[in-house]
């Protein structure tokens, strides 16, 4: 077995881990423990992309003065002996051996001969050394040729490296775990698996390799247990704080057999069949929803706005501070928002609910308050698992409270600083859309702005991608309390058979998640309006939705869906009013069709 006697270190140590994850900090303390380091620096920095220059900044603060830095090549670098090197990192080498051969649209293996030189230089090494690498698993990738090729490359270099390694360390959240050990890396991988419960290790010729099984972190069982949230004046018996997720009720589709009395009543009004467009299809939506035809005009439509906070807004993200969101609570609360200007005309009523404003509030709104802000999810997860329990649950007693008052019609509003950022990654991750193509100004962000939040999203997504088939965990890691209360609300909803009208990005980012919380909740539930927001678009086309209005509007808080409702109203107007053909004793087509000969 190599290892230098000298400082008891394995000679070569492989160190993998997804974007953020605290895979170059640990190899650099791991490295260090030796004394001076060469550090040799694999990205070419592109002057024009701010963020990474920034990161790369970062890591040069953080490095000891006298460690000794070589940016470029690391073949070049192992031709020359040092008491201990550190490459950071291989995908940015790989990256750069693509581009040196225009190699994004080759075939695989294009860029064989640069990896076979790389791998015969770290076997030739004779000294201690430690390699930092991304775990493709771990890493949102684009769904195109070039992004399959990359995933393709590193993988197979990552498994020749760790060949060559007398140790491999799997990073999450800043948790190290030794997937493989010298000299016993069957018995470590054994452990591994007994100890977190959750990655899968395969040990072949030696070697191990840990696979995420998409349900979470590896070190989680061995993290603190979080007790859940206290919300005061949460006492109804659904309103579960045990800690565990909510479980909703089964959603039963909106009746098919009363839809097809209102198309053939559609037939029958005085007009020629189709000619009220989507109105008729609408009208014929509602009587489904209420299982009655002709359908009742609804009369106590109901707008509750979650209001919440996000860490992401401290870093530039909105054109607006944090302290926008408590102000605009209470602008609200006083009816003179945008929302309650528009509900008073469409005769709907408005409540706001603080979930996770950071400031207090009025105790008419805080009634269900999880936290204060969330955290910032470029970096770090928004909720704690009892947080994102306990929103979930929010939502739907305040679902249940507004339908056992009588509500026949729920809208859903956000006001929150910032939430334009978690809502994009949400939707972008489910619909696997590039995050440039789905990000937009939110509320009015600059070019240094937008740059910012794109930056965030890209990696806010990298971090949710090993949660995409689990929405709960899903909110945790990338969403908010609002948002999570949000799904609550529309999934519960649709359990107890209300319709519902969406509103923008940010209400319809937590509609695919109630959709997948609630399967078929989507049935009950319109789409009010397409905001501007690029994610919007992307969103509604994943739930099967098209948009009533379309006035470029982008202010959420439910103003988008309040702005639809009059039309809603007139289509079951139309509907239920009008007269037929027979009552008012007008001629129908047949009626003056020429006789048959």
């Amino acid at each position: 077995m190599l290892n230098d006697a000298s400082r008891q270190r394995p000679l070569r140590t492989l160190v993998l881990g997804g974007t953020r994850s605290g895979k170059s900090a640990f190899a650099e303390e791991l490295a260090g423990r030796a004394g001076p380091v060469r550090y040799v620096a694999t990205a070419a920095v592109d002057p024009a992309d701010g963020d990474f220059a920034d990161r790369v900044a970062a890591h040069r603060e953080r490095r000891p003065a006298d460690w000794q830095v070589v940016e470029g090549d690391p073949v070049r670098a192992l031709a020359e002996p040092t008491p201990m090197t550190l490459i950071d990192d291989l995908g940015t080498w790989l990256t750069g051996r693509i581009d040196a051969r225009s190699a994004w649209e080759s075939p695989r293996g294009t860029v064989a001969p640069d990896v076979e030189e790389l791998v015969a230089a770290i076997a030739g090494y004779a000294q201690p050394l430690v390699i930092v690498s991304p775990e493709t698993g771990l890493g949102v990738l684009p769904g195109t040729r070039s992004g399959r090729l990359f995933a393709d490359e590193i993988g197979t270099l990552n498994q020749q490296v760790a060949a060559l390694c007398d140790e491999v360390y799997l990073v999450v959240a800043g948790v190290p775990v030794r997937v493989r050990e010298s000299g016993n890396a069957t018995a470590v991988a054994a452990s591994v698996v007994s100890d977190t419960q959750q990655s899968a290790v395969t040990v072949q010729g030696g070697g191990a390799a840990a696979q995420d099984s998409g349900s979470g972190s590896a070190a989680t069982s061995s993290a603190p247990e979080v007790p859940a949230a206290e919300i005061p004046g949460a006492a109804d018996p659904m309103y579960d704080l045990s800690g565990e997720a909510p479980v909703f009720g089964i959603v039963a589709p909106p009746d098919q057999h009363v839809r097809v009395q209102a198309q053939e009543r559609q037939l029958q009004l005085t007009k020629p069949a189709g000619a009220l467009g989507r109105l008729e299809t609408l009208g014929n939506w509602v009587a489904a929803c209420q299982g009655v035809c002709p359908p009742r005009q609804f009369e106590r439509a109901r707008v509750v706005v979650f209001a919440g906070d996000h860490g992401i807004a401290r870093h530039g993200v909105s054109a607006y501070p944090s302290e926008v969101t408590v102000q605009m609570v209470a602008n609200i609360l006083a009816g003179g928002a945008a929302v309650n200007a528009l509900a008073r005309l469409a005769d709907a009523t408005v409540r706001v609910v603080d979930i996770a404003v950071d400031a207090d509030t009025d105790p008419a709104v805080s009634a269900y308050k999880v936290c204060r802000a969330g955290g910032a999810i470029d970096r770090e997860d928004a909720l704690t698992e009892a947080q994102v329990n306990a929103a979930l649950a929010a939502g739907r007693a305040i679902a249940d409270e507004e339908i056992d008052g009588g509500a026949d019609l729920l809208i859903a509003g956000d006001m929150g600083i910032g939430n334009t950022t978690p809502a994009t990654v949400l939707i972008a991750a489910i619909t696997d859309t590039e995050p440039v193509l789905a990000i937009g100004r939110g509320t009015g962000v600059d070019d240094a702005g937008w740059m910012r939040k794109a930056a965030a999203i890209r990696d806010a997504m990298w971090r949710a991608r090993p949660h995409l088939k689990d929405p709960v965990a899903l909110l945790r890691v990338a969403g908010g309390a609002d948002l999570a209360a949000m799904a609550g609300y529309l999934a519960q909803a649709a359990v107890r058979r209300t319709p519902v009208i969406l509103d923008g990005v940010v209400v319809t980012a937590a509609a695919l998640l109630a959709d997948a919380l609630a399967p078929g909740a989507s049935a009950w539930w319109v789409a009010g309006h397409r905001s501007t927001e690029p994610a919007h678009r992307a969103a509604l086309t994943k739930l099967g939705l098209e948009p009533l209005v379309e006035m470029e509007m982008r202010l959420g808080e439910g103003s988008g869906a309040v702005a639809a409702l009059p039309l809603v109203r007139a289509a079951v107007a139309a509907l239920t009013e009008m007269a037929t053909f027979g009552e008012a004793g007008v001629s129908t087509a047949d009626d003056t069709a020429p006789a048959t000969p």
